[in-house]
């Protein structure tokens, strides 16, 4: 039997966090960065000093910037890439992939021009469909980078192979469930993002709890409303990918979505806050191709398209709440029924 091999190509805080949980298992674990000065750092100092700061990693955990090197032989890829880099380094992976070896994504956006998934975009580049995975959860890298405990999901088409990567992914700290509903938790992972950056304005606002909590229900209710449309599972929605990683996006002073929201809230411009950040909030450019896929599809999704207007069309915050609080009235389960 094949000893298992991971690659993880992306060594932001998310890759470089992930890659520790198969290393620390005694699980051959290779990451690969762009920079050579990040890849030596994390082989010989063991440190991610860029986004993991403070944060001892295994000893056994190899970085490299030869991507070829990285994916020759792995026996499972793990694509930690943002959504609007993520085909151009696949397009790079895809010919040293070995055959039947799966591509897992942890990339929660969509890409702006095709709006696609990142499964669907694998697809479209030549990988078999049962070979495109996606991992998904409440899954805050530092936390994790921690050990602190937490739980996620592992989505695949062929039910066998999740089961095989759930065994390769769980841990004492992180234990990974499986679900086949491939669309339902991309589509879960990338909306989030955008709700997040409308807690964060409300959280910027200084609204409050109750504002809050309205705001992951409704947000949620438009998370199932286009997932389910798009022919996701509406159960996937209340579980780790959907309700789950909505609570811990919304939420957590970690969220980069989140922050970015809270800043706008401010008074803040968006250029400024991205400048600032040397990790991708990927609510800001998902936002508008899952508004598009929303209206393609007939969808109703308010929170979000008001989220596009304060990014991208001059709304003041003070002005989306107002607008948004006074729409027509409708049932509460309105588009889920």
């Amino acid at each position: 039997m094949t000893e298992p091999r991971v690659a993880v190509i992306g060594s932001g805080s998310w890759g470089t966090a992930f890659a520790t949980i198969t290393a620390e298992k005694g699980i051959a674990t290779t990451l690969w960065a762009r920079r050579p000065d990040l890849a030596e750092a994390i082989s010989s100092r063991h440190e991610n000093p860029d986004y993991l700061a403070g944060i001892s990693l295994p000893p056994s955990l190899a970085a490299t910037t030869d991507l070829e090197a990285c994916v020759a032989g792995a026996t499972c890829v793990v694509m930690a890439i943002p959504s609007q880099s993520y085909r151009s380094i696949f397009v790079q992976v895809l010919p040293t992939l070995d055959p039947d070896v799966p591509v897992v994504s942890l990339s929660k956006g969509i890409e702006q021009d095709t709006n696609l998934r990142m499964t669907e975009v694998m697809h479209q580049e030549g990988l078999r469909t049962d070979l495109a995975c996606v991992l998904t959860g409440p899954n805050l890298a530092k936390e994790i980078a921690r050990h602190a405990p937490a739980a996620t999901v592992i989505a695949c088409s062929d039910e066998d192979r999740a089961r095989d990567l759930q065994a390769l992914f769980m841990a004492p700290y992180f234990r990974v469930y499986t679900n086949p509903d491939v669309v339902g938790c991309e589509m879960a992972g990338a909306m989030k993002n955008v709700i997040a950056i409308a807690a964060g304005i409300a959280d910027g606002l200084q609204f409050g709890d109750n504002a809050k909590a309205s705001l992951l229900t409704r947000g949620l209710a438009e998370l199932a409303r286009l997932g389910a449309r798009m022919g996701g599972n509406p159960l996937t929605f209340a579980g780790l990918a959907g309700m789950g990683d909505l609570i811990a996006t919304c939420v957590s002073k970690l969220s980069r979505n989140r922050f970015v929201g809270e800043e706008l809230g401010k008074g803040r411009r968006l250029d400024d806050v991205v400048a600032e950040m040397n990790m991708v909030a990927e609510g800001v450019k998902s936002s508008r191709p899952l508004c598009g896929l929303a209206a393609a599809n007939g969808v109703e999704v308010p929170i979000a398209e008001h989220v596009v207007r304060v990014l991208y069309e001059g709304v003041s915050p003070a002005e989306m709440v107002g607008s948004l609080m006074l729409r027509q009235a409708k049932p509460e389960l309105y588009g889920l029924q």
